[in-house]
């Protein structure tokens, strides 16, 4: 047949004839149509329409017939493939219905479609006609996959201390509906909403956070999986938080070094926020002295005066806020009388003082405490020999003013009594006064003494009954019996407990 007449020949009624002739023709047993049910092509994409008889050795393939058919309408003729005259296409996909590349099996009527788009997604049905068994076919469905493009938009400036705010929202749309989630270590809290179209779906969702200092320059990252995607698209957005942290100046941390003479003194505002702050220096109560620097947030100093003393405040502003922080600078003179003093030293000072005053007073109270306790011990030891004294001149004073009695006793034994008691009396005082003596040898002596006197008593002048003289022989000879004589002295014997009984038998 002359290529003319093919042309004319497949026309509309040609491919209806076709179908009408192929309708009436036999099927075999033994072929079978290979096929699939299901193809999946991504948009942009090529996509094969396979079509395979399998079928006895000795029979041939006519033609193939491609036709497309959706519910509620009539086959639209897709393209024919005719042993004898080859390809044939529609004049609705005239350049996009090919044979797959040589070499391929006469009995293989699979074409490729072309840059697939949305429109070709449908149901595709195949039309093998053989010899001698017949006419085959069968349907598959054809998907196209539409990969989505998403966009992320950002949501209104955020500022710290403001609520729950929208950071970003994340929007993707293709066929079948795209997932979309997100990826961040920001706290926050998601919404998602979805929309249909008639071949597509769009999903959106949002990212709500509340805003703080610690977010600024954090990655928010939106994910979008499909099936039309080798991997997912990843899309990201780093937050931007407005802020303005508490200004504060560095560079007085050692007082001392600001002295006269130094130079390169510096001093720096430190300070952060988003978007970056801006500084400025200025001086309390006058201008910047001459010859300072103003760099940003550092002010550098030539070499020190004391004209460079003052309060310094450091401004730091941005778009959302403003701060201040102010130090006192005071360059130290060495050759002033008056210069600032170091109040730590001055402390350690002011401490020492104080303990030493209070270690004089401790001193001085312990000496007078003394001297207190020295003078008491000697006023009564004075007093014990004043009253020592007075006793023993009572004593010689009664023993010089006895007169003879004819009822008394011979003046010689008195004399010799007068004279041992006075011996003893002088014993008895000197044993007193020695209170050094080891314990054994002291005993009262303010007793003794009047020991003494009430045997001088005894002694003493007047009236004598007969009975009373006997009792006054016989004390005496019992207080002798506590004596002894040494070269002519009468002296006390000493006793282990420092007592001895008198001549009535009392206890001393």
């Amino acid at each position: 047949m002359p290529p003319s007449l093919g042309a004319e020949m497949w026309g509309p009624e040609a491919w209806l004839l076709l179908l009408l002739l192929t309708a009436f023709t036999g099927r075999g047993a033994a072929g079978v149509l290979e096929t699939a049910d299901l193809v999946t092509v991504v948009l942009g994409q090529d996509a094969k329409l396979p079509c395979v008889y399998r079928g006895d050795p000795d029979e041939k393939v006519e033609q193939v017939a491609w036709a497309r058919v959706d519910a509620g309408e009539g086959p639209r003729e897709l393209a024919l493939l005719n042993s004898q005259y080859g390809l044939h296409r529609s004049s609705a996909y005239e350049g996009r219905v090919e044979q797959p590349p040589a070499p391929r099996d006469p009995l293989d009527g699979s074409v490729l479609l072309r840059n697939a788009v949305q429109a070709d997604e449908g149901e595709y049905e195949c039309r093998v006609s053989t010899f001698p068994a017949g006419v085959f076919q069968a349907r598959l469905r054809l998907r196209v996959l539409v990969p989505p493009l998403p966009s992320l938009n950002p949501g209104p400036p955020l500022e710290e201390g403001q609520g729950l705010t929208l950071a970003a929202s994340c929007t993707a749309e293709g066929s079948p509906a795209p997932s979309v989630s997100w990826d961040t270590e920001v706290k926050g809290t998601t919404s998602s909403r979805s929309f249909q179209h008639s071949r597509s779906a769009a999903v959106t969702s949002e990212f709500h956070l509340v805003p703080s200092r610690s977010m600024n320059g954090q990655p928010l990252t939106c994910v979008v999986s499909h099936p039309g995607l080798l991997q997912d698209q990843r899309i990201t957005h780093t937050l931007q938080v407005a802020f303005l942290a508490e200004a504060s100046v560095r560079g007085l941390e050692d007082q001392k070094l600001w002295h006269v003479g130094r130079e390169g003194a510096t001093l720096k505002c430190l300070s952060e926020g988003q978007p970056p702050p801006s500084y400025n220096w200025t001086r309390l109560n006058g201008p910047l002295p001459s010859g300072i620097r103003v760099e940003g947030d550092t002010l550098g100093f030539p070499a020190l005066t004391t004209q460079h003393s003052g309060v310094y405040v450091c401004h730091v502003s941005n778009t959302l806020s403003s701060r201040a922080s102010q130090v006192t600078v005071a360059v130290l003179d060495p050759q002033e009388p008056g210069k600032p003093v170091d109040l730590v030293s001055a402390s350690v000072v002011v401490v020492g003082v104080i303990a030493a005053l209070l270690f004089c007073l401790l001193v001085v109270v312990v000496l007078l405490m003394s001297r207190y306790h020295r003078r008491k011990a000697q006023q009564m030891t004075q007093k014990y020999e004043e009253e020592l004294t007075l006793t023993r001149e009572n004593s010689i004073r009664r023993l010089h003013s006895h007169h003879p009695d004819p009822r008394s006793q011979p003046e010689e034994s008195v004399g010799l009594r007068a004279e041992g008691y006075s011996d003893t009396l002088k014993d008895n005082s000197s044993c007193s006064v020695m209170s050094e003596e080891p314990e054994g040898r002291s005993y009262s002596t303010l007793t003794t003494v009047r020991e003494i006197e009430t045997q001088t008593e005894l002694l003493s002048p007047g009236p004598v009954r007969p009975e009373e003289e006997e009792d006054r022989d016989e004390g005496i000879k019992q207080a002798m019996n506590h004596f002894v004589q040494e070269n002519g002295t009468l002296r006390a014997k000493p006793t282990g407990n420092g007592i001895y009984i008198n001549g009535r038998g009392h206890l001393v």
